[in-house]
């Protein structure tokens, strides 16, 4: 037998050693952290340079620049706005900023799920020893996952993970309380980063109920004490949620929102969107463990009824893994916790608020939180050695950089993501038109043309279809192929004549030396829109084909008065001058 001496210096050895290992751990954790970082940055970089893209294309920072930030944030996202008013200062029309901006948000998201699911599993009781490895296995999941990749490489889904930012901001502020009772500071800074979460994107609005369920959930055997306790967060958050759902009312009721979202939506009702959404919540669970068919736009069909496509069937699994969670919520505390957030988070996207797009992969950004702390539940109760979790958390998170890398590779160019988006989506119609329009950016307009066929053969609406016209008529042009190039002009303008597509016409004409025609064409859509810059610009490229520069110099005049930064015109003007200036 041991003596005691050596008993108690055993002892001691063991104490310093574990001090030891506690003291590198954080040095293992930064390391780990810059590491990840550094993967990060690596599987992200082929999108740093990617072009506008679908969306993108139509919001004001690919439009314009140098604007002031007051017509920027006169919408319900001031703070998403803001942001990217910032990015268009800086760099204009280049889209490096707007991806860095993108990534940076996304890693400082991550570093404060880390805080999150650690002091969740530290109340949940998970092991000491481990808590700090999955937490950071947690966070390092959420940054490099591929399922992450439409809300990190795509510029408008910044959307998605600024809220998300500021809502984990929000979350971990409250989780991180003193004590059970919040103090008026930090209620404070908790409704602030909130409204912050709201104003970047309005489905934050269900934060509020995520604090609830946390102080019920967590407070000794689910009871309504903590709910008392921070009755000074919650009857701000409570003001504050009804002055969200007032200006947001207009997006709820589905005015002004282009016919994409809200109760007035045309497609389908808000119980046949639940229905849909039974089946569509699947989806985002099984892209969280096998991220393989990761889709832009998704060809999702609508449950008209709990029967079609199998509704129902989505319906009791939910409520069967429910049912499960709450009967097993003692045993499998955080895992429970976690579904029952996961549910609630996705609420305002997935639940009976119609969506045209019933299904897309960045609602998933911030509910992926919730199945994150299932994983962590589970993984816990493994009777493994540390070096082999840590060894399995290095693999997970190696396969999903390698791919967030392929999938990144997909987003780099317009052409890659949408024939990707058309093989899976291949019934409809917008994919293949937004492919054809690809090809077209870039002069493919052989591999154009029978993608705006397939678009047209599976049907548009009107509002869309106008524009799938006059995309093809130039696509005809870009082949020269003037007649049929008309034919497609005509189609358009008389389905909604705009100013645009009869410059359109005017260009064709100007091409063929048909002077009169391309001159008559621009009256014409000088007579629907007095202030649309390119009639002027065209009519005084007419006018200098015609050997008439003296009638061009007032065209480019009052185009540059509309927009002084219209760049053709600096050019015909300066050329017309030129003319005039040189003896004949």
């Amino acid at each position: 037998m041991k003596s005691k001496g050596k008993q108690k210096a055993g002892e001691r050895d063991k104490e310093i050693g574990k001090r030891a290992v506690a003291s590198q751990r954080p040095i293992g954790l930064y390391a780990a952290a810059v590491l990840a970082l550094f993967v990060f940055f690596w599987a992200y970089s082929p999108v740093m340079h990617a072009a506008f893209l679908f969306d993108d294309s139509k919001q004001v920072f690919a439009l314009t620049e140098g604007q002031d930030l007051s017509g920027w944030i006169r919408g319900v996202r001031p703070v998403l706005m803001t942001s990217f008013w910032i990015n268009n200062r800086l760099s204009g029309l280049d889209t490096y900023s707007y991806h860095l901006t993108n990534l940076w948000i996304h890693a400082f998201a991550s570093v404060l799920v880390f805080f999150i699911v650690q002091r969740l599993s530290e109340w949940s009781g998970i092991d000491p020893q481990k808590r700090r490895l999955f937490s950071g296995f947690a966070a390092i999941l959420f940054l490099l996952h591929p399922a992450q990749t439409e809300s990190v490489a795509y510029i408008v889904g910044r959307s998605e993970s600024l809220s998300g930012l500021f809502a984990c901001a929000s979350f971990a502020l409250f989780l991180y309380r003193p004590g059970g009772a919040i103090t008026w500071m930090r209620t404070i800074g908790v409704v602030l980063l909130a409204m912050a979460a709201m104003l970047s994107k309005e489905q934050a609005v269900v934060l509020f109920a995520v604090f609830l369920l946390t102080d019920y959930w967590w407070d000794p055997e689910f009871s309504l004490k903590g709910i008392k306790r921070n009755w000074k967060l919650y009857v701000p958050l409570l003001v504050g949620a009804a002055v969200a759902v007032r200006l947001f009312a207009h997006l709820i009721m589905g005015i002004g929102t282009g016919n994409s979202a809200g109760f007035g939506l045309k497609d389908f009702t808000w119980f046949q969107y639940l229905f849909t959404q039974f089946r569509g919540i699947w989806v985002y669970i099984g892209h969280f463990i096998f991220p393989a068919n990761l889709n832009l736009d998704w060809e999702f069909p609508i449950s008209h009824n709990i029967l079609e496509h199998g509704a129902i069937f989505g319906l009791i699994g939910l409520l069967g893994l429910a049912v499960t969670a709450w009967v097993m919520r003692k045993r499998f505390r955080l895992a429970a916790y976690g579904y029952f957030l996961f549910l609630l988070l996705l609420a305002p996207t997935s639940s009976i608020l119609p969506i045209k797009d019933p299904v897309a992969d960045r609602r998933m950004y911030l509910p992926s939180v919730g199945l994150l702390l299932i994983a962590i539940d589970f993984a816990g109760r493994l009777k493994v050695e540390r070096k082999a979790l840590v060894a399995g958390c290095a693999v997970l998170a190696a396969v999903g950089a390698a791919a967030t890398r392929a999938r990144a590779e997909v987003w780099s160019d317009p052409v890659t993501i949408w024939e990707d988006t058309v093989r899976k989506s291949p019934g409809k119609s917008r994919t293949h038109f937004q492919l054809a329009y690809a090809y077209a950016e870039q002069q493919r307009f052989d591999r154009a043309l029978p993608e705006y066929e397939r678009a047209a053969a599976i049907g548009m609406p009107d509002y869309d279809r106008h524009d799938l016209l006059v995309d093809w008529g130039l696509a005809y042009d870009g082949l020269h192929q003037p007649e049929k190039a008309l034919a497609k002009f005509r189609e358009a303008a008389a389905l909604d004549p705009t100013a645009h597509v009869y410059t359109q016409i005017a260009k064709v004409y100007a091409e063929q030396s048909q002077w009169k025609s391309a001159l008559d064409s621009l009256e014409m859509a000088e007579k629907l829109d007095r202030n649309f810059a390119y009639t002027y610009a065209y009519r005084g490229l007419v006018y200098l084909a015609m050997g008439n520069p003296a009638a061009s110099v007032p065209e480019f005049q009052h185009t540059l008065a509309i927009d002084p930064k219209f760049q053709p015109a600096r050019d015909g003007l300066r050329q017309a001058q030129q003319q005039l200036r040189t003896p004949r």
